[in-house]
């Protein structure tokens, strides 16, 4: 069998940005060990271009845009959104093979999106559902951050929330996360986790919320529906509602997608999309948006700062997991029960990988005379 030599598919979207950082000027970023650069152009739409000029690889980020063209920093030459050479200094004649590659994009859902691999296959139908991001019945906002460590740690953190207990214990974490029974299921290209808590303590975070969007204190009922789209977008569905109104339905069983009446709790959807850049960095996209409160820009942005100083708990131990690992190349990880989710996750992406790879050549055997 052929090896694989990556750790993530180059046929996908991956985000590349938020719509704000990309303005009319050249940003550069690492996607799947590509270098890029990324510009608006005129008419509001986003160019991404290799960051590599064709003539002596200076980073075109290192150039100027001039209208909707870039030029390179070191001696001049102009290339246009589609990658082609339109200006060479001192000379009329262009020569023909004078071009970079440029990639498909698509903006939606706040996200600017690349696909770095085959071009022909770029399906706009393929990108992540994330339209909580900018549904006017929804409310939230989000930021990148740059992880040092594999991407697929982050969708391991993401699957497995019992974690939310020992690291984010101040916040969101409590007991019933760890200790709460849950259903993982998958499909072709996705993984599900739900876990249901009834009867409940809210944790700081969730009491607070409910108690500021409907004026409720005690008991409530939790719930988490994590659902991972290969190769490395998770949703999460996430609340709390008075307890006896929120959680499985009269007659329904653990892991029963449906809930009863959301209007009685607080509701909101976990965004987050990871990007690798190298095999042990990655871009890492969160947004979290609320469907209480929608015109309250202050609980926008208190809920931003709030999730942020939460994640960056995360980064601590994934950057700290990274370096272990690479400390101790040999070690196997074992797997617990909690590790359903991210286990098929995994198995997801690997599929996603294998099927780019060459097929391996069969050589004949000969038979003896």
């Amino acid at each position: 069998m052929t090896a694989l030599k990556t750790s993530f598919p180059l046929n996908a979207w991956y985000a590349a940005a938020y719509d704000v950082e990309v303005k009319h000027e050249l940003l550069a970023r690492t996607i799947c060990k590509q270098k890029m650069v990324m510009f608006r152009q005129s008419d509001g739409t986003v160019a991404m271009l290799e960051d590599a000029c064709w003539h002596r690889l200076l980073p075109l980020s290192m150039g100027r845009l001039e209208g909707d063209e870039v030029v390179c920093g070191y001696h001049g030459l102009v290339y246009n959104a589609q990658g082609r050479c339109t200006h060479m200094p001192s000379q009329e004649t262009l020569n023909p093979s004078a071009c970079v590659r440029s990639y498909p994009v698509v903006e939606k859902h706040r996200f600017v999106w690349v696909w770095p691999g085959d071009p022909a296959k770029a399906d706009p139908a393929l990108v992540p559902d994330m339209h909580w991001n900018d549904d006017p019945a929804w409310a939230g906002d989000g930021k990148m951050i740059t992880v040092k460590c594999d991407y697929r740690l982050v969708v391991d953190n993401l699957m497995d929330l019992t974690h939310e207990t020992f690291v984010h214990g101040s916040s969101i974490g409590q007991r019933a996360v760890a200790e709460a029974p849950f259903v993982a299921t998958h499909g072709n290209r996705k993984a599900t986790v739900t876990r249901w808590m009834e009867n409940i303590d809210a944790p700081p975070f969730w009491a607070g919320q409910i108690k500021q969007a409907r004026g409720y204190e005690g008991k409530v009922d939790r719930w988490q529906i994590i659902q991972f789209e290969a190769p490395c977008t998770v949703v999460i569905d996430v609340g709390v509602a008075q307890a006896g109104t929120g959680a499985v339905p009269p007659g329904g069983n653990q892991g029963d997608a449906r809930l009863s009446e959301r209007s009685h709790g607080v509701n909101g959807q976990v965004l987050n999309t990871i990007t690798p850049a190298t095999d042990n960095t990655c871009h890492y996209f969160w947004a979290f948006a609320r469907n209480y409160s929608l015109g309250e820009q202050r609980l926008t942005h208190q809920l931003r700062e709030g999730v942020a100083s939460i994640f960056r708990e995360d980064e601590h131990v994934l950057e700290a997991q990274q370096i272990a690992m690479e400390e101790h190349p040999e070690h196997q990880f074992y797997n617990l029960n909690i590790d359903a989710g991210s286990m098929w996750a995994r198995k997801l992406i690997d599929k996603l990988v294998a099927a780019e790879q060459p097929a391996a050549k069969i050589i004949p055997i000969r038979q003896a005379a």
